[in-house]
């Protein structure tokens, strides 16, 4: 039987194409070819936007988020004004990635709470969900989350790597849960656990490649296709058939991000 998954966040404009068939197209015929139909280009900072929005123009198959990473500091601050006529277009179907990071960023960090609101706001005001990073800030992630209206546009948590009582306060936050490579990991026990309780109506799957290479392939450049393997993963883990994996987690991925199409 053939499935049908969706990578729901991976950054196809910062592919190393030499490692991977030396063009985009030779990516994404691999990726057809393991039954990836969709996937979603997220954008990382200002830098970048222009190239990830345009990728989501040339390929039906993919689709583009707009938002600043919360680890990127030196590049242009977007207003909510600025975000909004970025997320303005058909192609774009949801803001972010954004979050807090307490991992690599250190010192006084009021600036990236600052930006992480910003784009709740632009999220609630353009009605297209969030994508949230989060990585050792797990409370402020939820305050901030909560005092905003976070669950108003929902969205997801992206990659992710925390513990079930953030996961279960994110999901009645309004918010579905994705996980990557990660949980193929050998030391991932924990978060195993989280991926075998989350509903499954409220998964997605995701590569975050370039990065995050799943087994077998860890270690490797990451890559769309590469989707199938934590699908498989999670469907042997959950005692499901990759097949239902793959059709639920393809449908979450279009009821989240309405403007979506199969």
């Amino acid at each position: 039987m053939s499935i049908a998954l969706v990578d729901s966040h991976c950054h196809l404009d910062r592919l190393d194409l030499e490692k991977l068939g030396g063009d985009l197209d030779s990516v994404l015929a691999g990726a057809a070819e393991q039954g990836i139909t969709h996937m979603l280009c997220v954008c990382i900072d200002m830098d970048n936007v222009a190239a990830v929005k345009a990728l989501a123009h040339r390929y039906s198959t993919i689709y583009a988020s707009v938002g600043v990473h919360p680890t990127a500091k030196d590049g242009h601050e977007p207003t909510v004004e600025e975000l909004l006529a970025l997320a303005d277009d058909p192609r774009v179907v949801a803001i972010g990635e954004t979050g807090l990071d307490y991992f690599y960023a250190k010192g006084e960090l009021e600036w990236q709470r600052d930006r992480f609101r910003r784009h709740i706001r632009v999220a609630r005001q353009c009605g297209k969900p969030l994508i949230i990073h989060t990585r050792d800030a797990k409370a402020d992630t939820l305050r901030i989350m909560e005092e905003e209206g976070a669950a108003e546009p929902g969205g997801v948590m992206h990659c992710f790597t925390e513990d079930w009582p953030m996961a279960e306060r994110a999901l009645e936050l309004n918010f579905y849960i994705s996980f990557s490579g990660i949980v193929t990991f050998r030391t991932a026990d924990a978060l195993r656990e989280v991926a075998r309780r989350v509903p499954l109506e409220r998964m997605l799957v995701e590569t975050d490649s370039p990065y995050l290479a799943p087994v077998p392939h860890r270690g490797k450049t990451n890559q769309p296709a590469y989707v199938r393997h934590v699908a498989e993963f999670i469907a042997e883990l959950r005692g499901e058939s990759l097949e239902t994996i793959a059709d639920i987690t393809s449908g979450n991925f279009f009821r989240l991000f309405k403007g979506a199409v199969r």
